[in-house]
């Protein structure tokens, strides 16, 4: 088969498509003939060496943890899923096993690929709904799953008001048509050129992306940009009481904010314990969760694709093609 790899560190520059084996499952595997990948932080701050130390890789490393394919065989024991069933989802680098769910991780032979291997018994791992094309729930697996668990623990109510900072990225496309869903008023960060494609979102209004005005008295700050460490301007935006939830890191501690009277939270569910993969299905199929893939490639282009990831400023996701 065909897959796109680092075949050693260094940049996205490096990555190439060889031919390898196909993967095979073994107990409670299953092999997936994959449709539509996307491009995703990881595919590029592993093999930078960024993990090196606590993570190390096997080279060739394929890329690609979400997916969207079919079922095309099962190893022993496996009743989640059956041949020729369409699924879709989230699986880590077996590197990263110290890293994913302690309870039923998602782990994979990596999936931009034309084969790849998941464990089945998974949350992160659901069916694809009719509805739903293969690119799109690939752009939507990552992004689906945090915009949920971001969901989940901001407790969100219609009439509330949000700033979501680092909005035109692949979580923030995802998570602001949730927000609008659900009622609440979302002010986004963005771009001139990607305000509109915010506002057909949900978005309510847009503050400049470079050098941002941000409003004062809001309930809600999602940061989905910023390193953990570099919160104190966000956390301003906030009424006494508000909530700051985020993503990045460094995990942020309390202290700081620059302030004592908001409430923190770091938000990374790897055990799908704030909905997994199927929710986000759900949500894609009624409409509420749209996917905003601004490229598609085909393999040959997967090292150009991550190339584009890392040095082009993006919109939404990027999705290889099979």
């Amino acid at each position: 088969m065909k897959a796109a790899v680092a075949t050693g560190y260094g940049p996205p520059e490096r990555y190439t498509v060889e031919e390898l084996p196909v993967p095979s499952p073994g107990p409670g595997q299953i092999q997936v003939r994959i449709a539509a990948a996307s491009v995703n932080p990881s595919d590029i701050r592993l093999p930078n060496g960024e993990y090196r130390d606590v993570a190390p890789l096997e080279f060739p490393h394929v890329l690609g943890i979400d997916f969207a394919g079919t079922v095309t065989e099962t190893g022993a024991g496996v009743t989640a899923f059956a041949v020729g069933e369409e699924i879709f989802g989230q699986a880590l680098p077996r590197a990263l096993r110290p890293m994913a769910g302690a309870t039923r991780p998602s782990l994979s032979t990596g999936t931009m690929a034309e084969y790849a291997v998941f464990e089945a018994d998974t949350p992160l791992l659901a069916r694809r709904p009719p509805g739903v094309a293969a690119r799109d729930a690939a752009a939507l697996a990552t992004t689906g799953l945090t915009a949920g668990a971001l969901m989940a623990t901001a407790g969100v109510a219609a009439g509330e008001t949000a700033l979501v900072v680092g909005a035109t990225g692949g979580v923030g496309t995802a998570l602001v048509p949730v927000l609008a869903a659900a009622g609440v008023r979302v002010i986004a960060t963005a771009t001139d050129d990607d305000a509109d494609v915010l506002r057909d979102l949900g978005a309510q209004e847009i503050i400049g992306y470079a050098e941002p005005d941000y409003p004062t008295g809001v309930d809600l700050a999602f940061n989905l940009a910023f390193p953990g460490d570099h919160l104190t301007g966000v956390a301003a935006a906030l009424r006494p009481g508000g909530r700051l939830l985020t993503i990045t890191f460094p995990v942020p501690q309390p202290e700081w904010l620059g302030r004592d009277d908001v409430e923190l939270s770091f938000v990374l569910d790897m055990d799908g314990e704030l909905g997994g993969m199927r929710e986000v299905g759900e949500r894609a199929a009624s409409g509420v969760l749209p996917a905003t893939v601004t490229r598609e490639y085909g393999l040959a282009e997967a090292a150009r694709a991550c190339v584009d990831f890392a040095r082009l400023h993006t919109t939404g996701k990027l999705v290889v093609t099979m």
